[in-house]
């Protein structure tokens, strides 16, 4: 009888015949279990064995021979176990019945069964060589075993069969066979190597006796211990102590796993070998293979395993001499040394899924993960898994050892967040803790994650206006990311792009669009325009932003000549869709416009015609008139229909009573122009901008400034302290010097006339420039960018100071001289002569110097 201790009720038990032994399997049972045979002595004596492995499984070996099997004829052999099941889940024990027939009718001679727990042989009585054949037909009936003598190297050792029992060794007497059993170790046992192999020896012989007659069966087994930590089995297949002859023929070898018996495709598909050579059969196992188990173990904080597999070898020999079959079965337990397993921390983290992924291995199967540790707290399985951790365990598929993985979302408070540069950096620290099942030692791995992840910047637009052109700037974002830009109500196309003068470099594209655009919309006859820009994501057509930039133009809808003739521009408005301009006519309605498009009507009239009203006023006099749709159209518009009508004002004022002085001054014409000289002051300033937005600046003190090789710098020029619309600032020539001097050499020009240099492989970039809060005047601006570079000059030192020069020239709108005055390359400007502030001149020019680049 066994009993059992276990975790679980929910049991799987099956009995399996093999050969002359039984096996029972119960389980997989779950959870921490363990196995206790209640009387080691009683199992060692009548023939019981158990073992459990970290799977959750227990294996009984039960010799068909046992004390207690009905046998029934040597044929037949019924065995009814009770498995006691105990745990802390239940307050009773369970109790299971476990009965098995087994039905084995092909002894052989002797048989012998070489346990872990024991060691058991079997012989045929009639085997016996001084007994006579009618002895042997009425031996049941008066013989009886009386003594058992034990061989020893010491000598024999004569012992009666209940103080024999009483020291712990099985005697059995069926129809027709001795059974004798001793326990592995035992003091009548004996170590002798056979083949170089270790092995443990049990000699004897059984005296029987009857009224002035006796007989005696000789038994011996002989079976191998483990000495060391090996994964290769030799076997001596020429056992000396279990042959009574020196010749024998070997008949069969079998080879399993757990008492069971493999056949050839078995084995090849597990990698077990079994080769004979002349002197042992060899078995070779691989660690790790089917069949076997790993347990855990703890040295010094690192972790170990240890292979344990329990491989049977069966042999059929039989004596030249006696022509006896002796069946010998040996059960060997193998447990390797123990292995070093370094754990490793595999980070399959990909993070766009904003999600840390991780496996944790390889572990034997009696490692439970029982929490974690994280900087703030520590959690345990069911913490983790209602904090949302995805926590599975998982075995490897070429070995029985298993990995644990987990998942934690960025989100969550555990992990750590640091943003810098456009990228986010979430890390992680976390323990698990580990625990070592059957042996309850605990253990700990420290883990350390990091994923980076690229800030997603979408797409943004911005703008502003001047006096006559409104100015966007559209960033692209994060690289990759797809969008598509709407001016008003038409998509940028490429052609659109070149006809607005877009510029684009690698981060940005701008574009001019002027007031008299059709994609610009009329808010207000007051001369309110409003461009609309809109992001979008062409796959989902979603709006990523949208920009409406709504400015007033100074443009002169009426214009009145001091000859008495009006003039009038009637703008198609926003609010009227439908309206045609070209029907829109004065207060007469036969004065219509002089030229019209989809988008205006212009007038052209004298204050006497047309339906002109005059009013007189306080020393002026004031015409008149009016816009709108004719009578007759209005009366054909639908009564429901919701559109405004279109009306527009005009009106002209003349002076009543005025006096006017006009003098002029002669002077000698000349065949070429010239300019008068006179005096002023002039101040011109270079900055270097922290990025592309100009909108903060380095210091003066923080120069000279420490730059990486390409890394962009901004530069910005700006005309100081004037406040003329009509005069421009322009760059002649930029170049770059080692030395302060800015005619010193070597020298590396940036700029020539106004344009990039052709010959750099990184040419200038020049961006627009836009009223804010801070420019006034775009034109008195000029803004550019170059990328970061060093004079070799044949040397290896690239770390020497750089130091940038530019030619700026300033000039007068209203007097064109021609040359670099003309503007940039691909935006040619025509420039006049004219007053600038309190002075006239044609062109200047001045220098600016600017300390830019490495500190030694």
């Amino acid at each position: 009888c066994i009993c059992s201790s276990f975790s679980s009720l929910n049991a799987d038990i099956r009995a399996k015949c093999l050969g002359n032994i039984m096996r029972v399997d119960v389980g997989p049972l779950g959870g921490n279990n363990t196995a206790i045979v209640v009387t080691p002595s009683i199992a060692a004596q009548c023939g019981f064995s158990m073992k459990s492995d970290s799977f959750g499984n227990a294996l009984i070996y039960i010799s068909l021979q046992n004390c207690f099997a009905q046998n029934v004829d040597d044929e037949l052999f019924t065995t009814a176990l009770q498995l006691r099941l105990q745990g802390n889940q239940f307050s009773q024990e369970e109790v299971y019945q476990v009965a098995e027939t087994c039905q084995y009718d092909v002894w052989a001679s002797r048989e012998v069964i070489c346990d872990y727990n024991y060691m058991e042989v079997s012989e045929l009585r009639s085997s016996c060589p001084l007994v006579s054949d009618m002895q042997k037909r009425s031996m049941d009936a008066g013989f009886k075993a009386t003594t058992i003598v034990f061989f020893t190297p010491e000598g024999k050792k004569p012992m009666s069969l209940l103080a024999a029992q009483q020291r712990g060794y099985g005697i059995g007497n069926t129809p027709t066979r001795l059974v004798l059993r001793s326990p592995m170790i035992a003091p009548e046992t004996f170590m002798q190597t056979i083949m170089g192999v270790p092995m443990r020896i049990f000699k004897t012989s059984t005296i029987f006796e009857k009224k002035w007659l006796a007989t005696q069966i000789d038994a011996a087994a002989a079976c191998p211990i483990q000495e060391g930590n090996t994964i290769t089995w030799y076997l001596p297949w020429q056992m000396d102590p279990m042959t009574s002859s020196g010749q024998f023929n070997l008949l069969e070898v079998h080879f399993g796993i757990n008492g069971q018996k493999l056949d050839a495709v078995e084995m090849q598909a597990r990698e077990y070998s079994v080769a004979l050579n002349d002197f042992y059969i060899v078995t070779e196992l691989p660690i790790g293979g089917v069949g076997g188990y790993y347990e855990s173990h703890i040295q010094g904080d690192l972790y170990y395993v240890s292979y344990m597999i329990e491989p049977m070898l069966e042999l059929l020999w039989t004596e030249d001499a006696t022509h006896e079959q002796t069946r010998y079965k040996v059960f060997f337990h193998i447990t390797t040394h123990l292995l070093p397993q370094p754990l490793e921390l595999i980070d399959n983290t990909v993070p766009g899924e904003k999600m840390f992924r991780m496996t944790l291995g390889h572990f034997a199967a009696d490692v439970a993960l029982m929490n974690i540790t994280f900087p703030a707290e520590v959690l345990s399985m069911p913490d983790c898994s209602a904090r949302g951790f995805n926590i599975l365990e998982h075995m490897s598929p070429n070995t029985s050892l298993k990995v644990f993985t987990l998942q934690v979302p960025f989100a969550d408070p555990a992990v750590l967040q640091q943003t810098g540069e456009g990228v986010t950096v979430y890390s992680l620290h976390l323990t698990f803790g580990l625990l070592i099942l059957d042996q309850l030692v605990s253990f700990s791995h420290k883990a350390y994650l990091e994923a980076v992840v690229q800030d997603i910047v979408p797409p943004s637009v911005s703008g502003g206006c001047d006096n006559h052109n409104f100015y966007v700037l559209v960033k692209y974002g994060s690289p990759g990311y797809n969008f598509q830009t709407m001016v008003g109500k038409r998509y940028m196309t490429p052609s659109l792009a070149q006809h607005y003068d877009s510029m684009e470099n690698g981060t940005h594209f701008s574009f001019v669009v002027p007031f008299s655009a059709p994609d610009v919309a009329i808010e207000a006859s007051s001369t309110r325009s409003r461009l609309d820009i809109v992001l979008s994501n062409p796959e989902t057509n979603s709006q990523i932003q949208e920009l409406s930039v709504a400015c007033n133009f100074p443009s002169t809808l009426t214009e009145c000549f001091p000859n008495g003739t009006m003039t009038a521009l009637a703008l198609k408005l926003e609010s009227v869709p439908l309206l045609n301009p070209s029907q829109l006519t004065l207060a007469d309605p036969s004065c219509g416009p002089v030229h019209s498009d989809d988008r205006y009507a212009f007038f052209v009239f004298t204050v006497n015609s047309c339906g002109t009203t005059r009013k007189f006023m306080t020393n002026v006099m004031l015409y008149e008139n009016e816009i709108s749709l004719p009578d007759e159209l209005l009366m054909k518009k639908s009564p429901t229909s919701e559109e405004p009508e279109y009306y527009l004002k005009i009106s002209c004022f003349y002076d009543i009573n005025t006096s006017q002085t006009v003098a002029f001054n002669t002077r000698l014409r000349r065949s070429e122009p010239y300019a008068e000289n006179s005096k002023g002051q002039l101040q011109v300033v270079m900055r270097l901008a922290l990025d592309d937005s100009y909108s903060a600046f380095q210091n003066y003190e923080e120069y000279p400034l420490a730059k990486y090789l390409q890394q962009p710098l901004y530069f910005e020029v700006e005309l100081l302290k004037s406040a003329n619309p009509l005069i421009s600032l322009e760059l002649e020539n930029c170049w770059a010097t080692q030395g302060k001097d800015r005619t010193s050499q070597p020298r590396w020009d940036l700029i020539i006339n106004g344009c990039p240099n052709p010959a750099d492989p990184y040419q200038v970039v020049f961006h627009p420039v836009w009223t804010d809060a801070r420019v006034g005047y775009p034109s008195h601006f000029k803004r550019f960018e170059i990328q970061t570079f060093a004079f070799a000059d044949g040397k290896d030192d690239m770390s020497t100071k750089l130091f940038v020069h530019c030619d700026i020239v300033i000039c007068d709108s209203k007097n064109p001289l021609g040359g670099i005055c003309g503007g940039q390359c691909s935006n040619p400007k025509q420039t006049t002569k004219g007053e600038m502030d309190d002075f006239s001149f044609g062109v200047l020019q001045h220098s600016g110097d600017l300390i830019c680049l490495r500190k030694d």
